[in-house]
């Protein structure tokens, strides 16, 4: 009896989008970088460790994004981080004093590279409601902050809009820095006859 050997052919049914380029059928990035780094961002947006960082009423709809009814697992984010070591996103919930701006810049800086920060409220945004001596008028004036979480307090959805906002953004970086990405076009699936 022959046996089939069929040649490994990537396809999907889908038509692939790779930045501004559409190309139908079958396709390949041919830059082993590109395509480790297109990877790797692939795989960072999608296993997120956010650290805890809750600071007033923004923390109790942080936490509520985990909860049953919204789980934010579905997004691969499920796993908060009580040490800054394990974390890659810092998210910012609630006012931001000025007794507390240095702690949060020093476990900034304990987090490994890369990082990301949310800014969640707005309290941790812009200061709010508390335009006074005590509270820091905006949490980038202490740490560069990626993402901006509207409201007061947002809900969890927002927060879930804000860390998917966030998982693009980690997805296209790759393609910024990586300019010298070529295409190539695949053959469709060959099959051969192999006598026994």
């Amino acid at each position: 009896m022959p046996k089939r050997v069929e040649t490994l052919v990537l396809h999907d049914s889908a038509t692939p989008v790779i930045g501004d380029i559409q190309k139908g059928g079958s396709v390949v990035v041919t830059n082993s970088k590109t395509l480790l780094d297109v990877g790797l961002n692939q795989a960072r947006a999608h296993a997120l460790w956010p650290l805890t960082f809750g600071l007033a009423c923004c923390a109790i709809e942080m936490m509520s994004t985990v909860a049953a009814r919204f789980d934010l697992a579905r997004f691969g984010s499920e796993a908060f981080r009580a040490t800054p070591r394990q974390a890659d996103v810092m998210i910012i919930a609630g006012r931001l004093s000025k007794k507390m701006a240095p702690v949060l810049r020093q476990i900034y800086d304990q987090m490994p590279e890369p990082k990301w920060v949310i800014s969640m409220g707005a309290c941790a945004s812009s200061g709010g409601v508390y335009n006074n001596y005590a509270i820091v008028q905006g949490a980038d004036q202490v740490v560069p902050v990626d993402i901006y979480v509207p409201g007061c307090p947002p809900s969890p959805d927002a927060l879930m809009y804000g860390i998917i906002k966030l998982q693009n953004k980690m997805k296209m970086q790759a393609m910024k820095t990586n300019k010298q990405m070529s295409l190539i076009e695949l053959k469709p699936r060959v099959i051969e006859k192999v006598e026994a």
